[in-house]
């Protein structure tokens, strides 16, 4: 049996392992349960609340975690719609982990299209009971808007060149299958300069980033995250691709330090005075972070070469200062 191995595990139990007895975590994109079933297994007093949209991968992670029993709860949604609307009971965390990555279920259990070494129905949705699929999108979209979604969504340099060949290639019949989607961009692309990685790689990564729209949910994500997150509390997110991961970075620096000043200037102590003047704040809470880690952390090699999905991962954490309400 295939199952996913959590990337930069070490890491992430150092940053965000508990600090006292009966912490709350929330695995905010719980998938196989990886992540939270090292957790659980090192810190007998931890409490999990794992998030998953996909109501599949969630029964996965259900099994895989029922060990710990009442020490973890599971909720099927988004998990910034968690976030903007916690269910009674739930808690204020203490950490908080976001990991970006699709799972190896989607990839090889699912049979919704995620690979390009499949011959799959073209969907690649995270939650099949809504939105269109990478088929609709295909079918739906111009020439120009393929190729800004390709180049914008995973940097395929050759973005022109898949959007036309893609667009030539429905004339003859709508395209439903990843293997003859993954067919249209590898006969449309060179032979050379992909190294080891399939011609359709960035293709096929750019649809599900906009299928399930992952870089227009993250920032909501981020927000609800940090709005629920109690002061003193550790958040950890890990990114696999630039675009992802800039959000996050900008996001984190963006709201770190106490003394950043709230309209985004540089330099000077700010008070919760000056905090209620400043138009920004009006009507929402005034975040502060530190950053844990000034740089992102990669795996090393040995994870590298025993993981390589890892090869691209990217951990950023920060600790929440403080929560302060600003005057309306």
């Amino acid at each position: 049996m295939i199952v996913h191995t959590p990337v930069l595990l070490e890491e992430t139990v150092q940053y965000l392992g508990p600090r006292s007895e009966a912490e709350l975590m929330i695995d905010a994109t719980l998938g196989e349960g990886g992540h939270s079933y090292a957790f659980l297994s090192r810190f007998p007093t931890l409490r999990v609340i794992g998030i998953d949209a996909d109501a599949g991968i969630l029964a996965v992670a259900r099994e895989r975690l029922a060990v710990f029993g009442e020490r973890v709860r599971f909720y099927s949604l988004w998990s910034h719609d968690f976030f903007a609307n916690p269910p009674a009971g739930a808690g204020r965390p203490d950490t908080i982990l976001i990991d970006l990555g699709v799972s190896v279920f989607h990839y090889e259990k699912s049979g919704r299209g995620f690979s390009f070494r499949k011959d799959e129905d073209l969907d690649m949705r995270i939650d099949p009971s809504r939105g269109e699929s990478a088929a609709d999108l295909i079918r739906r979209l111009g020439e120009k808007e393929l190729a800004d979604l390709l180049y914008h969504n995973a940097g395929e340099r050759y973005s022109r060149r898949v959007a036309k060949a893609i667009v030539e290639a429905r004339r003859l019949g709508a395209i439903r299958r990843s293997a003859v989607l993954a067919g249209i961009v590898d006969r449309a692309l060179p032979q050379a300069g992909h190294g080891a990685f399939h011609p359709a790689t960035k293709t096929f990564q750019a649809l599900r980033i906009a299928v399930n729209g992952e870089l227009e949910r993250l920032p909501f994500l981020l927000e609800g995250a940090l709005d629920n997150l109690k002061a003193g509390g550790r958040m950890g997110v890990i990114t696999f691709h630039s675009a992802e991961d800039r959000i996050v970075k900008n996001f984190f620096r963006d709201r770190s330090g106490p003394d950043r000043n709230p309209q985004g200037a540089s330099g000077g102590k700010q008070d919760s005075t000056s905090c209620r003047d400043t138009p920004i704040c009006r009507n929402r809470s005034y975040r502060a972070l530190r950053l844990l880690t000034r740089k992102a952390i990669g795996p090393g090699e040995e994870e590298r070469r025993a993981n390589p999905p890892s090869r691209s991962a990217k951990l950023r954490v920060v600790e929440k200062i403080y929560d302060e309400e600003c005057a309306s």
